[in-house]
């Protein structure tokens, strides 16, 4: 293996060591919380959660890689990282909304992430982890899982479970999709890869700390992952807002593209972003 192989190899290491390090945080935050859902705080839990975890993971990079810039959704945006050879990219609490709540059963739900990606001049994405702490599953770059076998029947979409992409609910009404409705951008990449959902559909903004860890994760297993209209998805940029994403299985992507230009072609060939309105990053 080269020096960059080895590198890249203690790299991913890393972000495993550093994801379940703060899913670890999380769940002992929630194990902490009240039994009762009705004495829960629960703008105090998703705080502590943001935060802690936030502190966490930027003390173990500050450790182990002191010379790397750092973008996180909880911490202040530095110029610096725009120069910089090497930028970690991290959501420390991905689905902050679900991480706080629990269903009608009283249940907690599990449809949150932690994100830990590396960012690399000249090479892009390396290095990314995927924790769903309350599933106790991480998914790495380093050991990526082959993807299922494309499901055949109509195509499922991963989405905001509160507020999907309008052009993705005419789909659904003209029975072109199913819907499939969860929280985190996180959780909704890792469904294509663990063969619940065809592919994930994203309009109206995101973040570069919301998908930078799921695109290198799903590209890293064989999925496709763009913008809606084909073109690459281009991280540590300047401008933190990414209009929009696809994560798609392979099999299913020349279908996907199809949709997404007839898509396009009703709303006078603007781009299917234009037409979507706005949507949750959850």
């Amino acid at each position: 293996m080269t020096s960059e192989g080895n590198r890249d190899q203690d790299d991913a290491q890393l972000a495993i060591r550093i994801a379940e390090a703060a899913a670890a945080s999380l769940r002992g935050l929630r194990d902490a919380a009240p039994a009762h859902p009705a004495t829960i705080d629960a703008g105090a839990l998703r705080a502590a959660g943001d935060t802690e975890t936030n502190v966490l993971i930027g003390t173990m990079l500050r450790n182990e890689r002191p010379a790397d810039a750092i973008l996180s959704e909880e911490s202040p945006d530095s110029e610096h990282r725009l120069s910089a050879e090497r930028v970690w990219i991290i959501d420390p609490l991905d689905g902050t909304r679900e991480y706080g709540e629990r269903d009608e059963q009283g249940i907690w739900r599990d449809d949150f992430a932690v994100h830990v990606a590396l960012w690399e001049r000249g090479r892009g994405l390396t290095v990314g982890a995927v924790s769903l702490p309350a599933r106790n599953i991480t998914y790495t770059t380093a050991s990526p899982q082959p993807l299922p076998r494309a499901s055949s029947g109509t195509l499922r979409v991963a989405a905001s479970r509160t507020r999907p992409p309008e052009f993705l609910a005419r789909l659904r009404d003209a029975g072109r999709i199913v819907l499939v409705p969860m929280g985190s951008a996180g959780v909704k990449a890792m469904a294509v890869l663990d063969g619940s959902a065809d592919a994930y559909i994203h309009a109206g903004g995101q973040y570069q700390w919301d998908s930078a860890a799921p695109v290198a994760v799903a590209c890293a297993a064989g999925a496709v992952a763009t913008r809606l209209n084909g073109e690459p998805i281009v991280y540590n940029g300047a401008e933190l807002l990414l209009p929009d994403l696809v994560v798609v299985h392979p099999s299913r992507a020349a279908e996907v593209r199809a949709l997404l230009v007839e898509a396009a072609d009703q709303v006078g060939g603007a781009g299917a972003s234009a037409a979507t309105g706005a949507e949750s990053p959850a």
